[in-house]
């Protein structure tokens, strides 16, 4: 979940590095440093608890320079947040090592290279990347030997960029699992675990496969893969648009984010739906023919993508008469699951770097699933590469780490899944030609629900010294509880949970009392009667409820019932138009109660270790 920026060129790369960090801070920021290596072999290291800007504070009282360098943001697992945790860490002052991942048998190398007469100054598993390769370097003498031995003593993940005070005009990185990207300059090189980090030097990159090892010079690069066989990895043009910097005008990229909605699903959409219905392949080259022979889909996720994939699972069985199961990625990769028949393994993700779906996508291929597709927004990352097809959903950069329209973008791909699969299983004529109607009118529908926001942000204040709060939803609505209430406790730590709405007799109700809020997905459906004899419930047990109900809904405010009255919109997009309000909701409730609402406590985006 570390943020990774690697140079090596002519030029002095503090600010480089200094950049990189600041783009991929979303990744983690307990701690951040830097360590530098000048042509003359002078090694030197800053460090740093808290966000990127103290590090950027410390170098600029105390400025140092170097041609080659390797920089960290860390989100902690190994270790709490000192500075002697913070990357980089260093072996005999000779090697400097940074590390996304976790290295699950450390504490057996740990011993091995104590006995070995190392030193362990940290309580990181990381140290022990440095001291195995310092002490293969020693026996061996060439750095890339001395990594490409080392990583085969390595079980877990890792990203992990590897300097040699004396060997300053290369770096060596090597990938299992955790992401790596190399920028190609001209004349110098870059090395990140995004390509975020370094677009203000370069729009040429170089994904590494799973084992890669590489060796980086100002001029030149060289690949070997696992078995220590020299390879040649594509050099890709991006033509991603980044604006992580600009927070156009809004006081939280989160905020901006939610804003930005109404216009990403009209990219998501553009291209894709015609007047009638989708356009051939959208999901990829021979999507059709082979989603033709699809009868069963396996939805693997975390997180947020996992409640999209809760709610696609409603609508590829109502509407497209297709079976689906819903697992989260950590489940199903540590259990033992029946394959279906002509079925098709789905993967979501923002990054596209989860490192528990992307091991479920290596498990369920060898377990004989048809094909595979992933759900992402990062075109090049791991599960786009590693899938037999692949959906964009062109969200554009996330930088919140509370995910906002990577969601909406995700359902709305799953809309459009399930216009794909219906086609070949017998779709209704009118369901068909509902979704595409609602689809079209959504964007439009988006931005008439972000009008709410006033309202629901004097609803927030009510809620500002709650501890404990009640999510209720039926149907393809109960995801959409479940994703409110994770939104409410990743940003605001307010203890949230999510139920489907008839489970309320079965324990919840005991909750219920004045200081816990109820927060209610109404929308105007076949369920809506039920629903509202599940509000009398807690209105007579003295709960305060907070109902978003659809206009022709009804529902009156009183004194122990607050209604947002949410536009109408057709069923099938309702999911996604209701997931709106309650980001909003979750995000003023943070404001009030003077949270870091883009970068909460505890968490990070891009989950690249388990």
């Amino acid at each position: 979940m570390c943020g990774i920026v690697g140079a090596i060129a002519e030029r002095n790369v503090v600010e480089i590095l200094l950049e990189g960090l600041r783009r991929l801070e979303y990744r983690g920021y307990d701690s951040a440093g830097v360590a530098l290596l000048d042509n003359q072999g002078n090694l030197t290291r800053t460090r740093r608890i808290g966000k990127v800007k103290e590090l950027a504070e410390a170098l600029k009282q105390h400025p140092v320079i170097g041609s080659t360098g390797i920089a960290h943001t860390r989100w902690a697992t190994h270790g709490g947040v000192t500075e002697a945790n913070a990357h980089p860490h260093f072996s005999s002052e000779r090697i400097a090592v940074v590390h996304n991942g976790i290295i699950e048998n450390y504490q057996t190398l740990r011993q091995e290279l104590t006995q070995a007469g190392y030193g362990f100054s940290s309580d990181t598993d990381t140290e022990t990347i440095a001291h195995q390769v310092h002490l293969e370097l020693d026996k061996c003498g060439d750095l890339l030997k001395a990594v490409q031995i080392s990583v085969t003593k390595f079980h877990g993940a890792y990203g992990t960029v590897i300097m040699d005070k004396n060997d300053p005009q290369r770096i060596i990185v090597a990938r299992s699992g955790s992401p790596l990207v190399i920028g190609l300059g001209i004349g110098e090189n870059f090395i990140a675990s995004d390509q975020m980090a370094l677009l203000p030097v370069t729009r040429r990159f170089m994904f590494l496969e799973e084992g890669d090892v590489a060796e980086i010079s100002r001029t030149s690069i060289k690949v070997y893969d696992q078995t220590g066989a020299a390879v040649e990895r594509e050099v890709v043009e991006s033509d991603v648009e980044h604006d992580a910097g600009d927070k156009g005008g809004y006081r939280h990229y989160m905020l901006k984010e939610i804003h930005e909605q109404p216009n990403v699903i009209r990219n998501t959409l553009q291209g894709r739906l015609s007047a009638t219905g989708i356009s051939p392949n959208i999901f990829g080259q021979g999507a059709d023919k082979i989603l033709a022979g699809i009868k069963h889909v396996q939805i693997i996720a975390c997180g947020t993508s996992y409640h999209s994939g809760m709610t696609a699972r409603y609508w590829l069985e109502q509407y497209a008469n297709v079976s689906c199961n819903v697992e989260i990625a950590s489940e199903f990769r540590y259990r033992k699951s029946f394959v279906h028949p002509n079925s098709l393994i789905v993967t979501i993700s923002q990054s596209g770097e989860t490192a528990d779906t992307l091991a479920a996508l290596r498990l369920a291929k060898q377990l004989g699933y048809s094909a595979s597709l992933t759900i992402c927004n990062v075109p090049g990352s791991s599960l786009v590469r590693e899938s037999d097809l692949a959906f964009m959903t062109l969200a554009g950069a996330e930088i919140g780490v509370a995910s906002t329209k990577a969601f909406t973008t995700q359902l709305t791909g799953f809309l459009m899944l399930t216009l794909a699969l219906g086609q070949y299983n017998n779709m209704s004529q009118t369901d068909h030609d509902d979704i595409v109607k609602a689809l079209h009118s959504l964007p439009a529908k988006l931005e008439e629900t972000l009008t709410l926001t006033a309202g629901i942000k004097e609803l927030a204040k009510e809620f500002a010294d709650k501890q404990h709060s009640l999510f209720l939803g039926r149907g393809d609505q109960y995801p959409i509880a479940m994703e409110g209430a994770l939104k409410l406790k990743e940003i605001s730590y307010i203890h949230a949970e999510a139920y489907a709405s008839g489970e309320l007799k079965h324990g919840p109700l005991a909750l219920i009392d004045d200081e816990m809020p109820v927060i209610v997905v109404a929308p105007n459906n076949e369920l809506l009667e039920k629903l509202k004899s599940n509000v009398e419930e807690v209105r007579a047990r003295g709960g305060i409820m907070y109902v978003f109900a659809d206009k022709q809904a009804n529902f009156k405010s009183d004194e122990t019932m607050r209604v947002i009255n949410v536009p109408h919109c057709d069923a099938a997009v309702a999911p996604i138009v209701y997931t709106l309000p309650l980001q909003l909701l979750s995000y003023y409730v943070a404001v009030i109660k003077g949270t870091d609402v883009d970068q909460p406590r505890n968490l990070a985006k891009s989950v690249t270790v388990e």
